[in-house]
């Protein structure tokens, strides 16, 4: 896949979202930029009553787009709820089942490329909720499983369990927030993909990023580059699993970042920035 993905959540979460037709450009806008991995889930909506809003939108991306698609990797996610506006949690067997059968008609597909448990569940235990993964990807309603927001014991249960099918995990991780180092050492360790979400630390601008690492302010500047580019090449940087799936609701934004697989950084300016 290529280096860079497309978080597809700001399509359909943020509170001056794109209209559908914009929506697509910016996914018509990855795919010509070379970005085959898009990430969805299926609690990524405004509230409850548009639930599976994100996929939806995907889906129609996709079919629109007017070139093969064949390449591209859709990753959803189940085992977030709704309730309202409020963001809740089920990761019990029988919920993620229904969830991905769900997901399988709204994305349209006969099995999920990569189906990622989204966030442990406290009421179920996890050995469980890694059981129904297993069992979706035998019964080949998805291709390849993932985990999120776990930490290294987890990861571990989750590879005896789910076996060969088991390819990533996705993980907070940015310049501000870096707790998810053993996670990444661990899935390079182990050959699994990681993921970072919110690759920018949640920002929404250059001058924010700057004010929590200035140095990759510092480095854009010398390189005469966006710091969002900098902050991903960074990413791209730490191990060769690592794909950073950024958010965008730009057409703009995405090409951007997707330019930050052909920017190389010296081992002085990656000194500099892994510094903070």
């Amino acid at each position: 896949m290529g280096a860079i993905g497309l978080g597809a959540m700001p399509l359909s979460t943020k509170s001056d979202r794109p209209t559908p037709e914009e929506a697509e450009a910016v996914v018509h806008a990855a795919l010509d930029a070379g970005v085959t991995l898009v990430d969805t889930a299926d609690a990524y909506a405004a509230g409850e009553a548009e639930f599976g809003h994100n996929e939806e939108l995907v889906a129609r991306a996709l079919r629109s787009y007017g070139r093969s698609t064949d390449d591209v990797l859709v990753a959803t996610k189940g085992g977030h709820t709704r309730r309202g506006s409020d963001w809740e949690l089920d990761g019990s067997p029988a919920y993620l089942r229904r969830a991905c059968e769900a997901s399988l008609r709204r994305l349209g597909v006969d099995a999920i490329g990569l189906y990622q448990f989204h966030r442990p569940d406290p009421a179920t235990p996890w050995e469980e909720s890694m059981g129904a993964l297993r069992a979706l990807a035998d019964d080949g309603l998805v291709r390849m499983v993932g985990v999120s927001n776990a930490d290294v014991a987890q990861i571990d249960v989750a590879r005896s369990i789910v076996g060969p099918a088991l390819v990533g995990v996705q993980n907070q991780y940015s310049p501000g927030w870096r707790n998810s180092r053993d996670e990444l050492a661990h899935c390079a360790a182990h050959g699994l993909a990681f993921l970072p979400w919110s690759p920018f630390g949640g920002v929404s601008s250059a001058g924010s990023l700057s004010s929590t690492a200035p140095a990759f302010s510092e480095v854009a500047r010398e390189l005469g580059v966006s710091v969002y580019r900098v902050t991903l090449a960074w990413h791209l940087a730490q191990a060769d699993v690592v794909v950073p799936i950024p958010g965008a609701s730009r057409p703009s934004s995405i090409v951007d970042s997707a330019a930050a697989a052909d920017l190389r950084l010296t081992p002085e300016q990656l000194a500099r920035l892994d510094a903070g």
